[in-house]
């Protein structure tokens, strides 16, 4: 399998998280999101949607990192990031497109260089804009988490003993939201999963700074 992504997108890192949990080789292929190449002519017939991850899997490609988790517990259920009982996965899954779908589209950085470059926003304003979202979208999340404490769950992960897809989500936003500045500890629940998988070696890998396109660690 080929992977086109790049060090710092969490959409990446979602798709690295959940391919180094199942032990799936691929081979890393970097475009530079910095430098618009994920719009280049060559990177557009690949992907027409212009973005990262991208899954390549012999004549079979495909975007989105949500439908990549999907493709790979499909192709490669072992071991399981989606629990098998209907109440458990539906949990996982409110979790997750929290993050996916309410905390990243308004973030990203498509959306920030738009604000920027069109909307000539300061850069105190930008960060404004990015801070509420993360406090408004994390806040959501803890308070899915406090649900899932409330319930049982007794961590370390998001929901339970092992890693699943909320694990994949949360991870890579909580990083982005630290590397921007933001006070977090107001979520102390997604904070702590957070420090527990970055130790993991599975995490470890797929982190920015271990990846071959990063720079130098500052």
């Amino acid at each position: 399998m080929d992977l086109y992504n790049y060090f710092y997108s969490s959409t990446s890192y979602r798709a690295r998280i959940a391919l180094a949990l199942k032990g799936l080789d691929f081979n890393y292929i970097a475009v530079n999101l910095r430098t618009l190449e994920q719009r280049s002519e060559a990177f557009l017939q690949r992907n027409r949607a212009g973005g990262v991850p991208l899954l390549v899997d012999g004549d079979f490609s495909l975007s989105q990192s949500l439908a990549i988790l999907d493709y790979l517990e499909q192709t490669h259920p072992a071991p399981a990031l989606l629990p098998q009982d209907p109440a458990a996965r539906a949990r996982v899954l409110e979790l997750s497109y929290a993050v996916a779908c309410d905390i990243h589209p308004v973030n990203n950085q498509r959306v920030l260089r738009y604000l920027q470059t069109v909307l000539n926003v300061t850069e105190e304003q930008k960060q404004d804009w990015y801070t509420h979202w993360i406090a408004e979208g994390l806040a959501a999340v803890e308070q899915l988490l406090v649900n899932e404490k409330d319930r049982g769950g007794t961590g370390p992960y998001a929901f339970g003993a092992q890693p699943t897809w909320a694990d994949c989500c949360l991870v890579p936003q909580v990083a982005n939201a630290l590397r921007m500045k933001c006070d977090i500890s107001a979520y102390p629940l997604a904070h702590a999963v957070y420090t527990h998988c970055i130790a993991q070696p599975a995490f470890a890998k797929a982190a920015p700074f271990a990846q071959p396109d990063a720079p130098a660690k500052p």
